[in-house]
């Protein structure tokens, strides 16, 4: 497990520019899986024929990222910047960024010694990237406008414990990777016909897996995602929407969507049935691609099942590796065991 997590979290991919992303996944899924097909927003989907061909079943994670691009080349030869999903912009202070993937580069920051105002939040329009040109003209030779920016980060793993950027959500696609292996390695079907979706666009408004599905035609999906966490040391236990170590999260709603009941009771009799220490996530601010399901063509249901993640949505986020390793567990046995979704169907 985890074999593609660090090179997935690496790769650049902001919204509508996921290609590296797709590319890599691509070239480890051929051959492993019945058919590929890339559609016209870019989602990758991979079929795997399962056990019972009644039913398909959806397994979704998004490739994209939050990032930028960049707007504006300045006279001096700096970059102005604008967000792509949602990045605050007090995390982007003083950080590396690259630009197109190639390009090193770094935001501005003004020392405390000529700013004393430090709670002021700098705005989008005040940041400037410093790429090392000094003209307008200079600059305009290796950038345009629309090219993408992401934070520069290097995963690391350190005891219990993963650092990298683009956990949310590159964390769910490592985990269908994972799973696609211990079906091929194992010589194994799925318990349904099974479609593996690396969504694009979902950082700005649930856009790819919409129309993943209507190619699909799932009678059920399941989502995974990298969420967060909340539970930053400063922070009170009740502001926590999820805690690190604490296992699976499990949603029952978030923005946009209640989780069917008969969904929602099948993943988390899976959980305990499995012995897998598991949470609920307790707000229900922020959305996933499963309120777009249910909003697709018939209404799909989907069940959201998240890895916990600290400070997403930044430069570094941090997940427990055990965390990661039951979250795959939980979605392996959902994905190959008929028997889990006995009650759900009886419930149809």
């Amino acid at each position: 497990m985890r074999k593609y997590l660090k090179d997935l979290t690496e790769l650049p991919g902001i919204s509508s520019r996921e290609e590296k992303v797709r590319e890599y996944i691509k070239s480890q899924v051929e051959g492993k899986v019945n058919n590929i097909t890339i559609d016209n927003l870019g989602n990758l989907i991979c079929f795997v024929k399962g056990k019972d061909s009644s039913k398909k079943m959806m397994v979704d994670a998004h490739m994209d990222e939050v990032g930028f691009m960049v707007t504006k080349i300045n006279d001096d030869g700096t970059l102005g910047i604008s967000p792509v999903g949602g990045v605050d912009p007090r995390v982007i202070k003083s950080q590396r960024l690259k630009i197109e993937g190639v390009l090193n580069a770094v935001v501005n920051s003004t020392p405390i010694h000529l700013d004393k105002d430090i709670k002021r939040v700098v705005k989008y329009e005040e940041i400037k990237v410093y790429a090392g040109f000094s003209s307008k003209e200079e600059a305009s030779k290796k950038v345009n406008l629309g090219d993408m920016v992401t934070f520069d980060t290097t995963y690391v793993e350190e005891g219990n414990y993963a650092l990298s950027k683009a956990f949310d959500d590159r964390v769910g696609c490592s985990i269908m990777l994972d799973i696609i292996d211990y079906i091929y390695e194992n010589k194994l079907q799925p318990a349904f016909d099974t479609y593996f979706n690396f969504a694009t666009q979902e950082e700005v408004g649930l856009r790819g897996t919409g129309v993943a599905a209507a190619r699909i035609k799932p009678d059920f999906a399941l989502v995974l995602e990298g969420t967060t966490a909340g539970d930053n040391p400063e922070n009170p236990p009740e502001k926590w929407a999820t805690h690190i170590g604490n296992g699976p999260v499990i949603t029952f709603m978030h923005s946009g969507l209640v989780i069917k009941k008969e969904m929602f009771e099948t993943i988390v009799n899976t959980a305990k049935a499995l012995n897998i220490k598991f949470q609920y996530k307790m707000r229900t601010a922020g959305g996933t691609n499963a309120a777009k399901l249910a909003k697709t063509m018939y209404g799909i249901p989907a069940g959201v099942i998240s890895v916990p993640c600290r400070y997403i949505h930044s430069p570094l986020a941090i997940l427990n590796i055990d965390d990661y390793n039951n979250t795959y567990s939980l979605v392996k046995e959902l994905v190959t065991n008929n028997e889990r979704w006995v009650n759900y169907e009886r419930a149809h």
